[in-house]
């Protein structure tokens, strides 16, 4: 159930473009934690994402996710299994889930709470404000603590103008989008208190690295011979 969540959670989080080709690369800790009697160890990962003036392609546990503005298409790919799942945007999430889990996405309603807390601090390169945001999702509560700069090479407009198009995804409603704007600035880093199910959930994100530069070939593209598949799996919704 949780990796369901946080899976929908990138896929809202992901969604904007920029202005130019940059890549951001983000270090993600998540401390061990206990649910229905199965403990789950910690974990540390790396995200990477590469955006262009119309395309967005994020890179995280052997999956990516790649926007298409200019198609108004998004590409859920498996490395592992090499198949992919294709969906016109707005993204409805119903379209793309297996019928197991459809019942589900009535229920992935995010509401958010937004509060800057007049704190300030250096991450990295970045002179950054903080802000306490409280988020509610099913039978999920979290509590994050943000830290933005607007001291970024891009339009950091750009992003937040984008989840105008998030209100469309059908986890937000525009109260929520309202809130998330509040938030100046790009987002350096985040730490992530939640509790589910008995289970108290902390995650940790900090951006290392924001650079131009030329885009790999293909990393906005769907990798030849990967199988097109209609529908996500159970496993890629639980990250297997």
């Amino acid at each position: 159930m949780r990796k369901i969540v946080l899976f929908v959670l990138v896929l809202v989080l992901a969604t904007f473009f920029l202005s130019a080709d940059y890549y951001i690369k983000t270090t993600v800790h998540t401390d061990p934690f206990t649910m229905m009697g199965q403990t789950q160890p910690a974990k540390d990962e790396v995200n990477e994402q590469w955006f262009s003036k119309d395309k967005l392609a994020n890179i995280a546990g052997g999956r990516s996710v790649i926007l298409d503005m200019g198609k108004k298409m998004m590409y859920i790919v498996n490395h592992k299994d090499k198949n992919y799942v294709e969906t016109p945007l707005p993204l409805d999430m119903s379209k793309v889930v297996p019928a197991e889990a459809q019942s589900m996405m009535g229920m992935m309603k995010v509401t958010v709470k937004v509060a800057p807390n007049g704190q300030t601090k250096k991450i990295g390169q970045w002179n950054c404000s903080g802000y306490d945001v409280d988020m509610n999702m099913m039978m999920m509560q979290m509590k994050m603590k943000v830290w933005s700069t607007t001291e970024v090479p891009f339009d950091w407009k750009a992003f937040s103008d984008m989840y105008t198009n998030v209100s469309k995804m059908q986890f937000m409603d525009e109260a929520s989008i309202k809130e998330f704007m509040k938030i100046k600035g790009f987002q350096i880093s985040s730490q992530t208190t939640g509790e589910m199910m008995g289970a108290k959930l902390n995650v940790n994100s900090t951006i290392t690295e924001i650079s131009q530069k030329t885009a790999p070939a293909g990393i906005y593209s769907i990798p030849a011979g990967y199988t097109k598949q209609s529908t996500l799996s159970m496993q890629d919704l639980q990250g297997r």
